[in-house]
């Protein structure tokens, strides 16, 4: 009884002591653009589907699959070229591709395409999609809406009745009976699918400018994304990032934490870490520890091709700076998505990829 007493309590001990080490620091990367089989090095967004990796790009949709890419543009059905948004549902694993000419969705290797002139599809620009259940939401320049597949039916929601004060669209994200979207100008809104009901928030202090009093709210009302997971909801703006669990806000920005720049295009949450992808770097932190790190130029944003650099932070000290062989392809970061243990980032000059593991053969 005692061994396994003393068993358990060496697995909580190393279980604490990984959880206090987390973000990890990726010190191998690899990235594909053009030359090695993308439609081109501009990456909007990226969506990981078990041993499959879905790319959105200005110039096409690409497929990562055994080493290999595929690619898919209006030749070959998509509704546009220019791939803003993706989303893999986790039961069919049809994928869902936002672009800037209507939503595409590619199933049994075909393509349907929705747009406001053969459906309900609130705009043909759709900066967002998700999967909830069985059904797809999108946000667009004119509001969000739901597409329900068993029904072929569209809900579409707009200031005229949902609590939004301003119907531009950013992104959505679902997860735990929650539906999250970011609003230009309107904060964000959740929607509890078991109670058909709203929830807005809004910054409280009014100011576009300048978070008066932190903590008090969502940092600010142009909000970019939001990321639902473990009970916490992850909202990036230009203005810095927050969180919120149900009770408590967080606010992070660059000059008093490890954010690379003020300026987040998204926010991702993996368990309890949030990772910011910003116009200056990569961030990701840990909601309990605040330990963060950060990936980025080690010369400044201005030499991106120059070498890289692993920030360490805790408490927004500076600890340590980890010197790497490779970065990313690009300091200006618009998405990640996970795969395992590994990242997978979309930045304006390519894919990147980091892992634990020897990069890729074939990648730059």
């Amino acid at each position: 009884m005692r061994h396994l007493t003393w068993i358990a309590a060496l697995l909580c001990a190393t279980a604490l002591f990984a959880e206090d080490e987390l973000p990890r620091v990726y010190t191998r990367w690899e990235s594909f653009g053009l030359k090695e089989g993308l439609p081109s090095d501009k990456v909007f967004c990226v969506a990981v589907d078990q041993d499959r990796v879905w790319v959105g790009t200005d110039r096409g949709l690409a497929l990562y699959e055994g080493g290999a890419w595929k690619v898919f543009t209006k030749t070959e059905g998509l509704a546009y070229d220019a791939v803003i948004s993706l989303a893999v549902d986790p039961v069919t694993r049809d994928v869902w591709a936002g672009t800037m000419g209507g939503l595409s969705q590619y199933s049994a290797g075909q393509f349907r395409t929705f747009n406001q002139f053969n459906s309900g599809l609130p705009n043909d620009v759709v900066f967002g999609v998700t999967v909830e259940n069985q059904n797809v939401w999108v946000a667009t320049t004119t509001g969000e809406g739901r597409y329900i597949v068993r029904e072929d039916r569209w809900e579409v929601f707009t200031p005229d009745n949902s609590p939004q004060h301003e119907p531009w669209g950013y992104a959505v994200d679902y997860n735990e009976g929650k539906v999250w979207a970011a609003l230009w100008g309107g904060g964000a809104l959740e929607y509890d699918v078991a109670t058909a009901k709203w929830q807005v928030y809004r910054d409280p202090d009014g100011e576009m400018e300048v978070d008066l009093f932190r903590d008090d709210g969502i940092i600010h009302n142009i909000t970019t994304s939001v990321s639902y997971r473990d009970g916490v909801a992850w909202m990036s703006t230009y203005f810095g990032m927050c969180n919120y669990d149900g009770q408590h806000w967080r606010g992070y920005m660059d000059h008093d934490s490890g954010l690379a720049s003020n300026f987040v295009n998204s926010v991702h949450a993996l368990g309890k870490v949030g990772w910011a992808c910003t116009d200056k770097g990569l961030s990701a932190v840990h909601r309990d520890t605040n330990r963060w790190v950060t990936y980025a130029p080690a010369n400044g944003p201005a030499d991106a091709a120059g070498p890289w650099e692993a920030r360490v932070y805790r408490e927004g000290e500076l600890l340590e700076k980890v010197p790497l062989a490779r970065g990313l392809a690009n300091n200006f970061v618009w998405h990640v998505d996970f795969q395992g243990d590994e990242v997978w980032v979309a930045t304006s000059g390519g894919l990147s990829h980091g892992s634990v593991e020897s990069p890729t053969l074939g990648a730059r």
